[in-house]
């Protein structure tokens, strides 16, 4: 082979060379351009989701109207038992939250008895975080619901037969409201034009809002919470499992040597402050 054509081929073959290093430097920069714009989009999504999430959680609102008798700042706060008593039980419930439908199931016939005994004084804070983390409109209607029923001066015995029908947390049965006027059947004088209005028109719907949003403020992340005179006690009290016997040990025991409440006094302030800074919450199973 002569020499001219040698020199022929290696040049040939350098340039191929050559073209093939440019080829794979340019697919390379393609490549690394699709992976960054990729992680953009991603990005830009995250920051979309976390600032509707964010937006949710955090933004201010004030309620157009809150049921009767509701107390505490922006009445966000439905209370139940004579006001007199001597030792306050507040609860953090959503009605979608399946934790709290098994406390309640568990522990309404003892509260019951120990508010109708003037020893507790029940607050209720009706959140509904349930629906933003599962989707659907169920906590909300419930609580919305419950407002109604607090309006009309049956709020325990309507909570009772909520809890005691909830339905499953995945299902979100109750985004249809005619289920929860149905159930409002089995409470004698509670079903009603006016409570089926309440329900039907989300009458309650900026209060429901404002009991989230101050839910979220609190520094507790599930439900039910449950707080003895500011402590938490669900599910447990120290080293002690709650149980209907220990909830009434523990209400004696905080109770001693002080009057009982009047049944049917009305509150004419907020409960005890339960804010986080001011307990030690043992945090309950998250729903």
């Amino acid at each position: 082979m002569s020499e001219k054509n040698r020199d022929g081929k290696r040049t040939a073959r350098e340039r191929m060379k050559e073209e093939r290093v440019a080829r794979e430097a340019k697919d390379a920069r393609k490549k690394k351009l699709l992976v960054v714009g990729a992680v953009l989009v991603v990005l830009a999504g995250a920051a979309g989701i976390g600032f509707a999430v964010q937006s949710g959680r955090s933004s201010s609102d004030t309620p157009k109207a809150a049921p009767a008798g509701a107390i505490g700042p922006k009445n966000l706060v439905i209370p139940d038992g004579p006001a007199n008593a001597p030792s306050t039980l507040v609860v953090y419930e959503d009605p979608r939250c399946p934790a709290c439908g098994a406390f309640e199931r568990e522990f309404a016939p003892t509260i019951d008895q120990l508010q109708d005994q003037g020893k507790l004084y029940n607050n209720y804070h009706i959140v509904s975080f349930i629906d933003r983390h599962d989707g659907g409109k169920g906590s909300k209607n419930g609580a919305n619901a419950l407002a109604c029923a607090q309006d009309a001066g049956y709020f325990r015995a309507y909570h009772d037969v909520l809890y005691k029908n909830q339905p499953d947390e995945t299902v979100d049965s109750w985004k249809d409201k005619s289920k929860l006027i149905d159930l409002a059947k089995q409470v004698p004088g509670l079903d009603s034009p006016t409570f089926e209005a309440c329900v039907n028109t989300n009458k309650y719907g900026s209060w429901v809002s404002a009991v989230e949003q101050d839910f979220d403020k609190s520094g507790y992340t599930s439900t039910p919470t449950v707080l003895l005179n500011g402590k938490s006690i669900y599910p447990k009290n120290g080293t002690e499992d709650i149980t209907p016997d220990n909830l009434v040990k523990w209400v004696n025991e905080a109770n001693q040597g002080k009057p009982l409440g009047t049944t049917g006094s009305a509150s004419a302030s907020p409960a005890p402050s339960s804010t986080a800074a001011e307990t030690d919450p043992n945090q309950a199973p998250t729903s």
